[in-house]
Protein backbone atom coordinates (compact mmCIF):
# COMPACT_ATOMS: atom_id res chain seq x y z
CA UNK A 1 0.00 0.00 0.00
CA UNK A 2 1.30 3.51 -0.82
CA UNK A 3 2.25 5.59 1.79
CA UNK A 4 -1.22 8.36 2.60
CA UNK A 5 -1.32 11.84 3.46
CA UNK A 6 -3.97 14.04 4.23
CA UNK A 7 -3.70 18.32 4.16
CA UNK A 8 -5.24 20.49 6.72
CA UNK A 9 -5.25 23.98 5.90
CA UNK A 10 -6.09 26.38 8.92
CA UNK A 11 -7.37 29.83 8.95
CA UNK A 12 -11.41 31.67 7.86
CA UNK A 13 -9.22 33.60 5.61
CA UNK A 14 -8.74 30.76 3.26
CA UNK A 15 -12.79 29.98 3.43
CA UNK A 16 -13.87 33.76 3.31
CA UNK A 17 -11.70 33.90 -0.07
CA UNK A 18 -9.47 36.12 0.99
CA UNK A 19 -6.31 34.11 0.89
CA UNK A 20 -5.75 31.48 -1.91
CA UNK A 21 -4.55 28.41 -0.44
CA UNK A 22 -1.15 27.45 -2.59
CA UNK A 23 0.48 25.49 0.13
CA UNK A 24 -1.40 22.57 -0.12
CA UNK A 25 -1.36 22.68 -3.68
CA UNK A 26 2.97 22.71 -3.33
CA UNK A 27 2.55 20.25 -0.71
CA UNK A 28 0.92 17.41 -3.17
CA UNK A 29 3.33 18.02 -5.53
CA UNK A 30 6.53 17.48 -3.78
CA UNK A 31 5.12 14.58 -1.70
CA UNK A 32 3.70 13.21 -4.95
CA UNK A 33 7.91 13.33 -6.40
CA UNK A 34 8.42 11.02 -3.03
CA UNK A 35 6.02 8.69 -4.18
CA UNK A 36 3.77 9.55 -1.29
CA UNK A 37 0.11 9.59 -2.24
CA UNK A 38 -2.27 12.67 -0.96
CA UNK A 39 -5.59 11.17 -0.30
CA UNK A 40 -7.14 14.08 1.31
CA UNK A 41 -7.05 18.26 1.20
CA UNK A 42 -9.52 19.90 3.81
CA UNK A 43 -9.69 23.32 4.84
CA UNK A 44 -11.35 24.65 8.15
CA UNK A 45 -12.10 27.67 9.98
CA UNK A 46 -10.26 29.16 13.26
CA UNK A 47 -12.87 26.96 15.23
CA UNK A 48 -10.98 24.99 17.83
CA UNK A 49 -14.13 22.07 17.86
CA UNK A 50 -13.54 21.99 14.09
CA UNK A 51 -9.41 21.59 14.14
CA UNK A 52 -10.05 18.96 17.15
CA UNK A 53 -12.54 16.39 15.26
CA UNK A 54 -10.49 16.94 12.12
CA UNK A 55 -7.00 16.48 13.59
CA UNK A 56 -8.74 12.80 14.83
CA UNK A 57 -10.20 11.96 11.35
CA UNK A 58 -6.42 13.05 9.64
CA UNK A 59 -4.87 10.70 11.89
CA UNK A 60 -7.29 7.55 11.91
CA UNK A 61 -7.11 7.92 7.70
CA UNK A 62 -3.63 8.73 6.80
CA UNK A 63 -0.05 7.95 7.51
CA UNK A 64 0.75 11.65 7.36
CA UNK A 65 -0.86 15.10 8.26
CA UNK A 66 0.46 18.09 7.00
CA UNK A 67 -1.13 21.01 8.95
CA UNK A 68 -0.49 24.63 7.74
CA UNK A 69 -2.04 27.56 9.48
CA UNK A 70 -2.95 28.80 12.76
CA UNK A 71 0.56 29.72 14.28
CA UNK A 72 1.07 33.75 14.54
CA UNK A 73 1.20 35.01 17.76
CA UNK A 74 -2.55 36.38 18.58
CA UNK A 75 -6.17 35.16 19.85
CA UNK A 76 -7.41 34.09 16.76
CA UNK A 77 -4.33 31.73 16.10
CA UNK A 78 -5.64 28.37 17.72
CA UNK A 79 -3.41 25.64 15.69
CA UNK A 80 -1.00 25.40 18.68
CA UNK A 81 -3.38 25.31 21.69
CA UNK A 82 -5.90 22.58 19.37
CA UNK A 83 -2.55 20.19 19.29
CA UNK A 84 -1.90 20.82 23.08
CA UNK A 85 -5.02 19.39 23.72
CA UNK A 86 -5.08 16.67 21.36
CA UNK A 87 -2.02 15.29 22.56
CA UNK A 88 -2.61 15.87 26.29
CA UNK A 89 0.47 17.92 27.09
CA UNK A 90 1.76 21.18 28.02
CA UNK A 91 3.37 24.17 26.86
CA UNK A 92 7.41 24.45 27.41
CA UNK A 93 9.57 26.95 26.15
CA UNK A 94 11.87 26.55 23.74
CA UNK A 95 15.30 28.27 24.99
CA UNK A 96 16.62 27.24 21.48
CA UNK A 97 13.63 28.39 19.70
CA UNK A 98 13.67 31.64 21.47
CA UNK A 99 17.54 32.73 20.77
CA UNK A 100 16.11 32.31 17.09
CA UNK A 101 13.39 34.61 17.51
CA UNK A 102 16.17 36.87 19.29
CA UNK A 103 18.20 36.66 16.27
CA UNK A 104 15.94 37.26 13.67
CA UNK A 105 14.19 40.36 15.42
CA UNK A 106 17.85 41.58 15.96
CA UNK A 107 18.91 41.14 12.53
CA UNK A 108 15.66 42.89 11.54
CA UNK A 109 16.89 45.91 13.59
CA UNK A 110 13.29 45.53 15.65
CA UNK A 111 11.87 45.05 19.28
CA UNK A 112 10.61 41.84 20.89
CA UNK A 113 7.08 42.01 22.86
CA UNK A 114 5.80 39.37 24.92
CA UNK A 115 3.55 37.52 22.23
CA UNK A 116 6.75 37.15 20.25
CA UNK A 117 8.46 35.21 23.22
CA UNK A 118 5.37 33.14 23.48
CA UNK A 119 5.94 31.93 20.16
CA UNK A 120 8.56 29.60 21.63
CA UNK A 121 6.26 28.34 23.83
CA UNK A 122 5.51 24.22 22.20
CA UNK A 123 3.97 21.24 23.29
CA UNK A 124 6.25 18.93 25.17
CA UNK A 125 6.01 15.96 23.52
CA UNK A 126 6.87 17.77 19.87
CA UNK A 127 10.15 18.10 18.08
CA UNK A 128 10.54 21.58 16.99
CA UNK A 129 11.45 21.94 13.35
CA UNK A 130 13.46 25.45 12.59
CA UNK A 131 12.27 28.38 11.03
CA UNK A 132 14.99 30.41 10.00
CA UNK A 133 13.04 32.80 8.34
CA UNK A 134 9.93 33.46 10.48
CA UNK A 135 9.05 33.58 14.09
CA UNK A 136 6.67 30.47 14.28
CA UNK A 137 8.87 26.93 14.36
CA UNK A 138 7.29 24.03 13.26
CA UNK A 139 6.06 21.25 15.25
CA UNK A 140 6.73 17.72 14.68
CA UNK A 141 4.75 15.02 16.10
CA UNK A 142 5.18 10.98 16.20
CA UNK A 143 2.56 8.48 17.78
CA UNK A 144 1.64 5.34 16.88
CA UNK A 145 3.64 5.22 13.30
CA UNK A 146 1.90 8.19 12.57
CA UNK A 147 3.49 11.72 11.45
CA UNK A 148 1.57 14.80 12.40
CA UNK A 149 3.42 17.86 11.45
CA UNK A 150 2.17 21.72 11.86
CA UNK A 151 3.79 24.87 9.90
CA UNK A 152 3.01 28.44 9.46
CA UNK A 153 0.58 29.00 6.62
CA UNK A 154 2.98 31.69 5.16
CA UNK A 155 3.99 29.94 1.92
CA UNK A 156 7.87 30.95 1.81
CA UNK A 157 8.04 29.81 5.78
CA UNK A 158 6.13 26.57 5.02
CA UNK A 159 8.10 25.71 1.56
CA UNK A 160 11.65 26.47 3.71
CA UNK A 161 10.78 24.05 6.25
CA UNK A 162 9.55 21.54 4.20
CA UNK A 163 12.44 21.25 1.95
CA UNK A 164 15.30 21.42 4.93
CA UNK A 165 13.46 19.43 6.96
CA UNK A 166 10.54 17.77 6.72
CA UNK A 167 10.82 16.20 3.29
CA UNK A 168 14.05 14.67 3.96
CA UNK A 169 12.62 12.98 7.04
CA UNK A 170 9.71 11.49 5.39
CA UNK A 171 11.61 10.00 2.55
CA UNK A 172 14.01 8.55 5.25
CA UNK A 173 11.15 7.28 7.06
CA UNK A 174 8.38 6.11 4.48
CA UNK A 175 10.77 5.67 1.19
CA UNK A 176 12.47 2.30 0.98
CA UNK A 177 13.10 1.62 -2.71
CA UNK A 178 12.57 5.30 -3.98
CA UNK A 179 11.06 7.32 -6.96
CA UNK A 180 12.18 8.13 -9.76
CA UNK A 181 10.59 10.99 -11.89
CA UNK A 182 11.71 12.30 -15.35
CA UNK A 183 9.48 15.70 -16.82
CA UNK A 184 8.89 16.32 -20.58
CA UNK A 185 7.97 19.95 -20.99
CA UNK A 186 5.68 20.99 -24.00
CA UNK A 187 4.24 24.36 -25.08
CA UNK A 188 2.04 24.74 -27.71
CA UNK A 189 -0.25 21.74 -28.15
CA UNK A 190 -3.58 20.75 -26.18
CA UNK A 191 -3.12 18.08 -23.73
CA UNK A 192 -5.79 16.38 -26.31
CA UNK A 193 -3.53 17.16 -29.50
CA UNK A 194 -0.55 15.68 -27.45
CA UNK A 195 -2.23 12.72 -26.17
CA UNK A 196 -3.50 11.97 -29.88
CA UNK A 197 0.17 12.21 -31.07
CA UNK A 198 2.02 9.84 -28.42
CA UNK A 199 -0.79 7.27 -28.14
CA UNK A 200 0.89 4.30 -30.02
CA UNK A 201 4.15 5.16 -27.99
CA UNK A 202 2.16 5.52 -24.65
CA UNK A 203 0.58 2.34 -25.54
CA UNK A 204 3.13 0.29 -25.39
CA UNK A 205 5.24 1.81 -22.34
CA UNK A 206 6.90 -1.00 -20.06
CA UNK A 207 3.99 -1.55 -17.23
CA UNK A 208 6.16 -0.26 -14.55
CA UNK A 209 6.61 3.29 -16.25
CA UNK A 210 3.44 4.99 -15.82
CA UNK A 211 2.71 8.29 -18.20
CA UNK A 212 0.83 11.30 -16.47
CA UNK A 213 -0.44 14.43 -18.20
CA UNK A 214 0.23 17.54 -15.89
CA UNK A 215 -1.79 20.37 -18.09
CA UNK A 216 -0.90 24.06 -16.96
CA UNK A 217 -1.15 27.35 -18.65
CA UNK A 218 -0.10 27.53 -21.65
CA UNK A 219 1.81 24.21 -21.62
CA UNK A 220 1.59 20.45 -20.76
CA UNK A 221 4.20 18.13 -18.83
CA UNK A 222 4.51 14.50 -20.01
CA UNK A 223 5.61 12.59 -16.25
CA UNK A 224 6.70 9.16 -16.34
CA UNK A 225 7.29 7.81 -13.66
CA UNK A 226 8.87 4.13 -11.72
CA UNK A 227 9.88 2.48 -8.62
CA UNK A 228 13.82 2.64 -8.15
CA UNK A 229 16.98 5.21 -9.02
CA UNK A 230 19.01 3.01 -9.84
CA UNK A 231 21.51 3.59 -13.62
CA UNK A 232 19.54 0.79 -15.11
CA UNK A 233 15.92 2.46 -14.28
CA UNK A 234 17.24 5.84 -15.29
CA UNK A 235 18.22 4.12 -18.81
CA UNK A 236 15.42 2.69 -19.42
CA UNK A 237 13.10 6.20 -18.53
CA UNK A 238 15.79 7.52 -21.08
CA UNK A 239 15.08 5.41 -23.69
CA UNK A 240 11.16 6.05 -23.45
CA UNK A 241 12.17 9.35 -23.64
CA UNK A 242 14.21 9.43 -26.87
CA UNK A 243 11.35 7.02 -28.42
CA UNK A 244 8.95 9.58 -27.98
CA UNK A 245 11.13 13.21 -29.02
CA UNK A 246 10.81 12.42 -32.55
CA UNK A 247 7.19 12.25 -32.27
CA UNK A 248 6.46 16.08 -30.37
CA UNK A 249 10.25 17.34 -30.60
CA UNK A 250 8.92 20.62 -32.20
CA UNK A 251 7.25 21.89 -28.94
CA UNK A 252 8.89 20.51 -26.39
CA UNK A 253 11.06 23.03 -24.70
CA UNK A 254 12.82 21.16 -21.42
CA UNK A 255 12.69 18.47 -19.21
CA UNK A 256 12.37 18.21 -15.39
CA UNK A 257 11.98 21.60 -13.15
CA UNK A 258 12.90 23.97 -16.21
CA UNK A 259 10.43 26.42 -17.08
CA UNK A 260 10.17 28.30 -20.29
CA UNK A 261 11.96 31.52 -18.91
CA UNK A 262 14.66 29.67 -18.02
CA UNK A 263 14.63 27.31 -20.98
CA UNK A 264 14.66 30.87 -23.30
CA UNK A 265 17.84 32.47 -21.19
CA UNK A 266 19.54 28.88 -21.77
CA UNK A 267 19.12 29.35 -25.57
CA UNK A 268 20.02 33.01 -25.73
CA UNK A 269 22.85 32.69 -23.41
CA UNK A 270 24.46 29.30 -24.99
CA UNK A 271 23.76 31.66 -28.56
CA UNK A 272 25.52 35.21 -26.90
CA UNK A 273 22.34 36.70 -27.99
CA UNK A 274 20.52 39.81 -25.64
CA UNK A 275 16.79 40.11 -26.21
CA UNK A 276 15.14 43.15 -25.31
CA UNK A 277 11.23 43.30 -25.43
CA UNK A 278 8.14 46.14 -25.70
CA UNK A 279 4.98 44.65 -24.18
CA UNK A 280 1.57 46.54 -24.26
CA UNK A 281 -1.25 44.85 -23.18
CA UNK A 282 0.62 42.47 -20.98
CA UNK A 283 1.86 45.65 -18.91
CA UNK A 284 5.87 44.17 -18.07
CA UNK A 285 4.20 40.78 -16.92
CA UNK A 286 6.83 39.15 -19.98
CA UNK A 287 9.80 41.02 -18.26
CA UNK A 288 8.74 39.76 -14.75
CA UNK A 289 8.91 36.25 -16.31
CA UNK A 290 12.46 36.56 -17.94
CA UNK A 291 13.76 38.61 -14.64
CA UNK A 292 12.38 35.92 -12.64
CA UNK A 293 15.45 33.84 -13.64
CA UNK A 294 18.34 33.99 -11.79
CA UNK A 295 21.10 35.53 -14.26
CA UNK A 296 19.18 37.34 -16.61
CA UNK A 297 20.89 40.29 -16.69
CA UNK A 298 23.54 38.38 -18.92
CA UNK A 299 21.21 38.49 -21.73
CA UNK A 300 18.44 40.42 -20.97
CA UNK A 301 18.81 43.91 -21.74
CA UNK A 302 15.44 45.50 -20.79
CA UNK A 303 12.01 45.89 -21.65
CA UNK A 304 9.76 48.73 -21.99
CA UNK A 305 5.42 48.81 -21.78
CA UNK A 306 4.45 51.35 -24.86
CA UNK A 307 0.63 51.74 -23.46
CA UNK A 308 -0.21 54.44 -24.96
CA UNK A 309 -0.11 55.05 -28.89
CA UNK A 310 1.69 58.08 -27.93
CA UNK A 311 4.87 56.20 -26.31
CA UNK A 312 4.14 53.53 -29.31
CA UNK A 313 5.72 56.98 -31.69
CA UNK A 314 7.52 58.76 -29.71
CA UNK A 315 9.51 55.96 -27.69
CA UNK A 316 9.61 53.48 -30.19
CA UNK A 317 9.25 55.33 -33.08
CA UNK A 318 5.86 53.20 -34.39
CA UNK A 319 4.24 55.87 -37.04
CA UNK A 320 1.43 57.40 -36.32
CA UNK A 321 -0.11 56.54 -39.58
CA UNK A 322 0.38 53.12 -39.09
CA UNK A 323 -1.70 53.23 -35.94
CA UNK A 324 -4.18 55.19 -37.17
CA UNK A 325 -4.78 52.83 -40.30
CA UNK A 326 -4.25 49.32 -38.77
CA UNK A 327 -5.27 50.03 -35.06
CA UNK A 328 -2.41 49.25 -31.85
CA UNK A 329 -3.63 45.82 -31.97
CA UNK A 330 -1.72 44.55 -35.57
CA UNK A 331 0.61 42.96 -37.38
CA UNK A 332 2.40 46.06 -38.99
CA UNK A 333 2.27 47.62 -35.15
CA UNK A 334 4.19 44.66 -33.53
CA UNK A 335 6.47 44.23 -36.55
CA UNK A 336 7.41 47.86 -36.31
CA UNK A 337 7.69 47.66 -31.93
CA UNK A 338 9.90 44.35 -32.21
CA UNK A 339 12.45 45.83 -34.50
CA UNK A 340 12.52 49.16 -33.11
CA UNK A 341 13.20 47.85 -29.61
CA UNK A 342 16.08 45.72 -30.38
CA UNK A 343 17.57 48.66 -32.39
CA UNK A 344 17.11 51.14 -29.75
CA UNK A 345 18.23 48.60 -26.62
CA UNK A 346 20.54 46.97 -28.93
CA UNK A 347 20.41 43.32 -28.97
CA UNK A 348 20.36 40.82 -31.37
CA UNK A 349 16.39 39.68 -31.07
CA UNK A 350 13.21 42.01 -30.00
CA UNK A 351 9.81 41.12 -29.40
CA UNK A 352 6.33 42.75 -28.87
CA UNK A 353 2.74 42.23 -27.90
CA UNK A 354 -0.23 43.98 -28.18
CA UNK A 355 -3.84 42.69 -27.65
CA UNK A 356 -7.06 43.35 -26.20
CA UNK A 357 -6.93 41.63 -22.51
CA UNK A 358 -10.04 42.87 -21.59
CA UNK A 359 -12.34 42.54 -19.92
CA UNK A 360 -13.68 46.02 -22.79
CA UNK A 361 -12.05 47.20 -25.77
CA UNK A 362 -12.88 44.57 -28.08
CA UNK A 363 -14.87 45.04 -31.34
CA UNK A 364 -16.44 42.77 -33.71
CA UNK A 365 -13.04 42.39 -35.77
CA UNK A 366 -10.81 42.36 -32.78
CA UNK A 367 -13.14 41.02 -29.73
CA UNK A 368 -11.13 40.20 -26.38
CA UNK A 369 -8.43 38.15 -26.48
CA UNK A 370 -7.27 39.19 -29.56
CA UNK A 371 -3.45 39.41 -29.30
CA UNK A 372 -0.74 40.00 -31.88
CA UNK A 373 3.28 38.95 -31.03
CA UNK A 374 6.18 40.43 -32.73
CA UNK A 375 9.79 38.76 -33.42
CA UNK A 376 12.72 40.49 -34.82
CA UNK A 377 15.91 39.83 -34.84
CA UNK A 378 19.08 40.57 -37.47
CA UNK A 379 17.59 38.06 -40.19
CA UNK A 380 14.05 38.42 -40.34
CA UNK A 381 10.81 40.90 -38.72
CA UNK A 382 7.61 38.35 -38.19
CA UNK A 383 4.60 38.32 -36.14
CA UNK A 384 1.63 36.11 -35.56
CA UNK A 385 -1.98 36.77 -34.59
CA UNK A 386 -3.30 34.58 -31.40
CA UNK A 387 -6.73 34.05 -29.71
CA UNK A 388 -7.03 33.93 -26.50
CA UNK A 389 -9.76 33.75 -24.02
CA UNK A 390 -12.14 36.26 -22.47
CA UNK A 391 -10.48 36.34 -19.12
CA UNK A 392 -7.93 39.59 -18.91
CA UNK A 393 -5.29 37.29 -16.46
CA UNK A 394 -5.99 34.74 -18.51
CA UNK A 395 -5.10 36.80 -21.78
CA UNK A 396 -2.13 38.26 -20.14
CA UNK A 397 -0.28 34.88 -18.82
CA UNK A 398 -1.00 33.06 -22.30
CA UNK A 399 0.64 36.13 -24.66
CA UNK A 400 3.51 36.22 -22.35
CA UNK A 401 4.17 32.23 -22.96
CA UNK A 402 3.19 32.81 -26.35
CA UNK A 403 6.06 35.46 -26.53
CA UNK A 404 8.93 33.61 -24.85
CA UNK A 405 7.76 30.26 -27.43
CA UNK A 406 7.85 32.65 -30.49
CA UNK A 407 11.59 33.18 -29.40
CA UNK A 408 12.16 29.44 -28.60
CA UNK A 409 11.00 28.79 -32.28
CA UNK A 410 12.78 31.09 -34.05
CA UNK A 411 15.83 30.39 -32.46
CA UNK A 412 15.35 26.41 -33.00
CA UNK A 413 15.43 28.01 -37.01
CA UNK A 414 18.45 29.95 -37.11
Amino acid sequence: MPTKALLISIGDEILYGQTLDTNSHWMSGELDSLGIRVSQKITIGDVKEEILHHLAEAESKADIVLITGGLGPTNDDLTKPCLVEYFDTELVRNEEVLENIRQLFARAGRQMSELNEMQADLPANCTAIPNVIGTAPGMWFERKGKIIVSMPGVPYEMKRMMKDTILPRLKEKFIKDGIYHRMVRTIGIPESVLAEKIKDWENNLPKHIKLAYLPTTGTVKLRLTTSGDSETTKREVQDQIDQVLPLINKYVYGFDEEEIEEAIGRMLKERHIKLAVAESCTGGYLSHKITSVPGSSEWFNGGFVPYSNQLKNEQLKVDNEIIRQHGAVSEPVVLALAENVRKEFRTEVGVSISGVAGPGGGTEEKPVGTVWIGYSDEKKTVAKRFQFTKDRMINIQFSALAALNMIRINLDKD
